[in-house]
């Protein structure tokens, strides 16, 4: 019978790429493997099996190099790579050995191989249950088994960790060949660069050894328990147990502060450690993670930017045309004039526009212009407008500043301490305190939302008005979150107020990046007095999408369509709430309404709410960004099973533990440092 050893390695890993080429030594990480593996007595052939990527064109030379059969195949099915690289190798008997696994020890390979060859069965393994340590795993089957659990495994999880079929589908006879003391619990694999850093204090501890028994390494880590400390926070096979999205996110922490670019989309925000954090694709209310589970965004729909659905076939085909004639060059892209006049028309007060990328920078250069053009540096601020020094700089005078503005927490740190007293806060609807703030004479700018999560009390928008005009106050619109949701152009249309200056942002290119200051002709022209100039703002992409967005718009009526779904929605959560025994308070526009559970207990509630949905296919929180591609049936799904989540929160409102239910961290709120 041929016994033949198949390893499998990918450079690929989503949590430690390229891990298999990491030296130890003078050697990468399956060399030593190789040579470690080679000295086993009951293996005739070592096949390296690799995937037919373009990057693992490395892995088949190194095999070349060691004189070993190289086989290459599809890297998520990678039992059907098993199954190939058995068949080409003449296998018998098929021994699994994983790439990460530089410690595997010959002596328990042909142990296990012994028990396989005089057990009569069909599987064969050290580790179900384990009493090895974690990186000495082996696995031993018939190359007949093999074959039958190509055909017959149908789950994804079957088919890319290979043997969980053999064990678990009732149809061959197991065994396991246990260790005479349990040690599963050390850690001697390479998952992570922790465990790297582990791996090179056992070689470093045998120099020029590579063949060292696995009994030696244990006599070391009595010794010097030290060496193998720095991955103790990591739990034996952890990787089967996450999603691709979740080692992404793993690694990402690791190199990026906080995770990712924007506070709104980290995972801690929704469902810590369970929440799919990447997506692969988009179409519509589609949204599809890095292992290709299919979702519906009942939740934030890009944090507020695609109001007509994802991956639009118009906007993106108006984008595509941009880049085949080029989106950035030495002369002016001509859509940003369009955009302009387009936005004039949409609000006549307006006379001139300026373009940005982003909602942060949008307000920034509005405050610059309107302090320019008021001759003064006091800034009256309401809402949230981003994380720049000007905006911040509210939390240097109280701490507390801008608690109530949308996001708790924010730390000034790094913002210039002579900005003290340079921005003022007060509260929507409380138009004494801003009288009492522009007393001071101090006050050239006014910047605030028209509304996000209530109504404007009777005349404050008009009595906010006619302060600035009265004081020679420049007053600005921060519509970036506002826009085009409830009309076709600035929520102050709808209350009937302009503004001298209005931001837009989000919806305004349905996912693309593009962002507008409109604003007076007295005031805007006060932008050639103060710089304010970036090289990308004027790339071409922005522009042409806004224009085929806002012709989308028109041409559909969106603000009406979705602001019909986000009341069918409040309507849903209302009815949800009344059946439970539940109080909720709404919040928000309709397109982008929310609710809060008249609880202490909100939170962890909005937590469940994300759990809970996500079983079901859904991204979800307890707020809902409305876009076109939702519909009042999609709604109606959704909402009847978003009912067994309120049932839950119904009981913990009687008393039944909340742990019963959730079964991951609560979810935060505001800023908070992630580790």
């Amino acid at each position: 019978m041929l016994v033949v050893a198949v390893v499998q390695a990918r450079c690929g890993s989503t949590r430690f790429p390229e891990k298999v080429l990491t030296h130890i030594g003078k050697k990468p990480l399956i060399s030593v493997l190789i040579d470690r593996l080679s000295q086993a007595k009951k293996i005739d052939k070592i096949i390296l099996a690799t995937t037919d990527n373009v990057a693992d064109k490395k892995l088949a030379e190194i095999a070349g190099y060691l004189g070993v059969q190289c086989h290459r195949g599809s890297e998520l099915d990678v039992l059907s790579r098993y199954a190939g690289a058995a068949e080409s190798g003449g296998a018998d008997v098929v021994v699994r050995i994983t790439g990460d696994c530089p410690l595997v020890d010959p002596d328990i390979v042909d142990q296990t191989i012994e028990l396989y060859l005089n057990g009569g069965i069909d599987y064969c393994s050290n580790s179900w249950p384990p009493t090895y340590p974690d990186g000495l795993d082996v696995e031993v089957f018939s190359r007949k088994a093999l074959l039958v659990a190509n055909r017959e495994a149908k789950d994804s999880a079957h088919r890319e960790h290979v043997t969980p079929f053999f064990r678990e589908s009732g149809l061959f006879a197991c065994a396991t060949l246990k260790n005479s003391k349990d040690f599963s619990h050390m850690r001697w694999t390479v998952d992570e660069p922790e465990d790297m850093e582990v791996i090179q204090n056992i070689f470093d501890n045998f120099p020029g050894d590579y063949l060292f028994g696995w009994q030696e390494v244990l006599c070391l880590s009595e010794r010097k328990p030290e060496l193998f400390s720095a991955n103790k926070h990591l739990s034996r096979n952890e990787g089967s147990k996450m999603s691709k999205s979740q080692k992404l996110w793993r690694r990402a922490k690791k190199i990026i502060p906080g995770g990712n670019m924007l506070l709104s989309k980290r995972p801690e925000m929704f469902l810590p450690e369970i929440w799919p954090s990447y997506y692969s694709k988009t179409c519509g209310a589609k949204v599809w993670d890095l292992d290709g589970n299919e979702y519906t965004d009942m939740s934030l729909m890009g944090v507020g930017t695609n109001s007509l659905g994802y991956s639009h076939p118009e906007i993106d085909d108006a984008v595509r045309t941009v880049i085949q004639h080029g989106n950035l060059s030495t002369l002016n892209c001509p859509e940003e004039v369009y955009l302009a006049e387009r936005l004039i028309d949409l609000h006549p007060w307006a006379e001139m526009v300026k373009f940005a990328r982003t909602g942060g920078e949008a307000s920034s250069i509005a405050v610059r212009i309107g302090r320019a053009a008021s001759g003064r540096d006091g800034v009256a601020m309401c809402g949230y407008h981003g994380w720049h020094d000007w905006y911040l700089a509210a939390n240097l005078k109280d701490e507390n500043g801008l608690v109530g503005h949308l996001l708790p927490g924010l730390v000034p740190n790094g913002v210039p301490k002579n900005l003290h007293g340079s921005t003022h806060t007060f509260k929507y609807n409380d138009y004494a305190k801003l009288v009492s703030l522009v007393g001071s004479g101090e006050i050239g700018v006014i910047i605030m939302e028209v509304m996000r999560n209530e109504e404007p009390e009777k005349d404050f928008l008009e009595n906010v008005r006619k302060l600035a005009t009265d004081h020679g106050i420049v007053l600005i619109f921060d519509e970036c979150t506002s826009g085009f949701r409830q009309t076709f152009g600035g929520l102050h249309k709808h209350y009937g107020v302009d503004p001298d200056i209005a931001v837009f942002g989000k919806a305004l290119g349905n996912g693309y990046s593009i962002t507008s200051v409109i604003g007076r002709r007295n005031v805007m022209e006060a932008a050639q007095e103060t710089f304010v100039s970036s090289t990308f703002w004027t790339e071409r992409i922005g522009p042409a999408a806004a224009l085929k967005t806002l012709k989308v718009m028109e041409r559909e009526k969106s603000w009406e369509k979705i602001t019909k779904i986000g009341n069918h929605m409040k309507n849903s959560w209302q009815t949800l709430a009344d059946l439970h025994g539940l109080k909720i308070s709404h919040q928000g526009l309709p397109a982008i309404a929310s609710i809060s559970f008249d609880s202490e207990m909100n939170l962890p509630y909005k937590t469940l709410i994300s759990q809970e949905m996500l079983k079901h296919g859904y991204l979800a929180s307890n707020a809902f960004y409305a876009s076109t591609s939702h519909t009042e049936e999609m709604i109606d799904a959704f909402s009847e099973k978003l009912s067994s989540a309120f049932a839950m929160i119904s009981q913990c409102e009687n008393g039944v533990p909340l742990d019963l239910f959730l079964k991951s961290d609560v979810c935060y709120t505001g800023f908070t440092r992630l580790n």
